[in-house]
């Protein structure tokens, strides 16, 4: 049981805040539609099990921060940073990584996007290979991730283990990210994670890519 510290100066601060609850959103395409690259089954089992249980999590975790709050209890606060960093990140991440895939997805980006990949890794087989790389390389559950700084104004590749949002983490805006958690694979790819990393690419959605990283530069 978790000791109650409060800060009566802030006992009634923020309690008339309504909040609007977060909900799964639908898959852009249908969920055979990324077939062969990935099965329908995992599709539906990623989206509307584990997807969906990242956004009930994070309803229900928001809604204790919120009564914590109305009783100024600090302990119990800082407590649940956790299940809203690891269930937020997944409702984050998520959203992201199905609209970064398309059934008419693969090729190579195009325009001011491929510009900046030239500019900073060389070419776009560079930036590929880095990035399946760092995302077969990644320590147990994550995701591997192209990214914007938008201090330097630079691409850069990251990881990030488990859950963790991107920009909260790096401080990089996220533009194309890979799940590598083995539920997004394992079904289909077992345990040959290499095989699923490079086969995402033939379905990799650029035009998406290129409208986030259009946003980001405006940062």
């Amino acid at each position: 049981m978790l000791r109650c510290i409060q800060n009566a100066t802030t006992k009634s601060r923020g309690l008339m805040q309504i909040r609007l609850k977060h909900t799964l959103p639908p898959l852009p395409y249908e969920a055979n539609a990324l077939e062969p690259v990935i099965s329908a089954e995992i599709m539906q089992l990623h989206h509307s099990k584990h997807h969906a249980t990242y956004v009930t999590n994070l309803n229900a975790a928001l809604d204790k921060l919120k009564e914590a709050q109305s009783k100024n209890c600090v302990s119990s606060i800082i407590a649940i940073q956790q299940a809203i960093r690891f269930n937020g990140g997944g409702h984050l991440n998520h959203s992201i990584f199905w609209n970064n895939l398309t059934p008419k997805g693969g090729g190579v980006p195009s325009g001011e996007l491929a510009e900046h990949i030239n500019r900073d890794f060389g070419n776009f087989d560079n930036m590929k290979t880095q990035l399946t790389n760092a995302s077969i390389g990644v320590q147990g559950s994550g995701w591997g991730w192209l990214g914007f700084n938008t201090q330097n104004k630079k691409l850069q590749i990251a990881t990030c283990a488990n859950q963790d949002p991107l920009q909260a983490t790096m401080g990089l805006v996220p533009l194309f990210g890979i799940d590598v958690w083995e539920h997004a694979y394992y079904l289909q790819y077992k345990n040959v994670r290499p095989d699923y990393v490079k086969a995402i690419f033939n379905i990799a959605n650029w035009a998406d890519v290129a409208q986030r990283f259009q946003k980001a530069k405006s940062m």
